[in-house]
């Protein structure tokens, strides 16, 4: 813990500076400073910014009723930001006490600092500074029930929640892949993408990627040649919707069975499915991926184009693909880094914002409230239903995805990501949630559940 005085904070290098950088995490500012209009938003600036830039949380608080209004006023401004992001702020001009809340996660920030290699490379520049700096040691005695936890944890860490900035990042997801994509094919020298449309989320979003792309070029959209490759167990609703994606978008549409090669494989390997039997094992699926990523490199070689890859974040993280000549692999990706819930919600936002027509939206609709699934084992029905169910097999994306930001993002341990899960999940009806979400898509889990597919990822 570290504390400043007024104006300290105002400074080109406030002293709470090199306080950060002796490994301070907690900054302190007690400030006698008078009101003025316009004053509140610039010092929520300063403690914004300062609280970032030492990757620290910053309290902030400001003279209020009880100081002689003879000369100026007061407000009693009180604030608590922790790294850039306001956590708790009292009302101002309250004339009675008030207690500003609210809970810092110091093993966050460490996280952060550990990631900021420019934050390491500031204390060594600092080093002999920062050893004059005066330590001195105290106990804090914890409560021993337990507290609830006083800061809003988002369900959906890596969508935005915020209505007012949801067509900003939308924008900025959707123009970060494809300016990815375009640099890459002109690095290359390449003016065509082949890719596998099966009907679902992933490929439906690299598609719509992939047609911005060439609008971004100058290129037609028949340069990209987009293909629907049927399996054993391809769903009519996923083909329709595959066929129909393609047409709605102006690409090179084509299909291609693979059910005649994947038979040619499995006899060759003298598989149990190639006498009839219905052995619809690990083999029998990958078969199938197998098939299907290499008719795309194929063709890639003959029409002198990139493979564009479909697999998102998720999948990648649980290892839910078919490893080396599968969906793994690409030439190039544009949703390796896009985890499954945010390429739902820019699908969704691709609707509400009217980007596409009433008939591709309509396409798009159907393919978000697709049941989630690789449809690569045959029902045993004839109802057309997938047989499989992703989420039932490595967990809710919900719970994945919320897995995947904290252990990968910040390094928590288990219990605590478990814990902020079930905070996050706990109860449906406490807390917002994003703009669009379905009702039947607003579930909450119980802390069983939430360790249950936690032990999976």
């Amino acid at each position: 813990i570290h504390a400043e005085i007024c104006e300290d904070v105002w400074v080109p290098i406030p002293p709470s500076t090199y306080a950060a950088l002796a490994g301070a995490t907690v900054l302190c500012n007690l400030s006698a400073s008078n009101i003025t209009i316009g004053k509140a938003d610039y010092r929520r600036g300063l403690c914004a910014s300062h609280s970032g830039r030492c990757v620290a949380a910053y309290l902030y608080t400001a003279a209020g009723a009880g100081e002689s209004t003879t000369d100026l006023a007061w407000d009693g401004h009180a604030m608590i930001y922790e790294n850039g992001s306001l956590l708790a702020e009292s009302r101002r001009f309250a004339s009675d006490e008030q207690v500003t809340l609210a809970d810092i996660d110091l093993e966050r920030l460490i996280q952060d600092r550990i990631r900021q290699t420019s934050f390491g490379d500031a204390i060594a520049v600092h080093r002999e500074r920062l050893a004059g700096l005066r330590r001195v040691s105290f106990e804090l005695e914890l409560p021993a029930e337990v507290a609830g936890l006083e800061r809003r944890v988002d369900r959906y860490p890596f969508v935005p929640s915020d209505p007012a900035s949801r067509d900003e990042r939308c924008y900025e997801a959707y123009n970060i892949q494809v300016h990815g994509l375009c640099k890459r094919l002109q690095a290359a020298r390449i003016e065509k993408i082949v890719l596998g449309v099966s009907g679902g989320l992933d490929s439906t979003q690299a598609l719509i990627v992939a047609a911005r792309a060439m609008d971004r070029l100058g290129l037609p959209r028949s340069h990209v040649l987009a293909y629907t490759m049927p399996g054993y167990a391809t769903s009519s609703r996923t083909y329709e919707n595959a066929w129909r994606l393609m047409r709605a978008l102006g690409v090179a549409a084509a299909e291609i069975d693979i059910k005649p090669s994947c038979g040619q494989m499995l006899r060759d390997i003298d598989h149990p499915f190639s006498a009839g039997e219905p052995i619809y094992d690990i083999t029998f699926e990958n078969v199938q991926a197998g098939e299907r990523t290499s008719h795309l490199f194929r063709l890639a070689n003959h029409h002198h184009a990139m493979v564009l890859g479909t697999g998102d974040l998720s999948e990648l993280a649980l290892g839910w693909a078919t490893y080396g000549v599968g969906d793994h692999m690409s030439h190039y990706n544009v949703n390796a880094s896009v985890p499954k819930t945010l390429i739902q919600y820019l699908i969704r936002w691709v609707i509400d914002a009217h980007e596409v027509d009433p008939a591709t939206a309509e396409v798009l609709q159907s393919i978000v409230d697709t049941e989630i699934s690789p449809e690569l084992i045959p029902g045993a029905d004839e109802s057309d239903a997938p047989a499989q169910s992703t989420e039932a097999k490595i967990g809710p994306y919900d719970l994945q995805d919320f897995n995947i930001y904290y252990i990968t993002r910040y390094g928590m341990r288990p219990s605590k990501v478990a814990f902020l899960a079930h905070h996050a999940w706990g109860d449906r009806r406490r807390g917002a949630w994003p703009p669009g979400t379905p009702v039947d898509r607003q579930r909450d889990y119980d802390l069983a559940t939430i360790k249950r597919w936690l032990e999976i990822f």
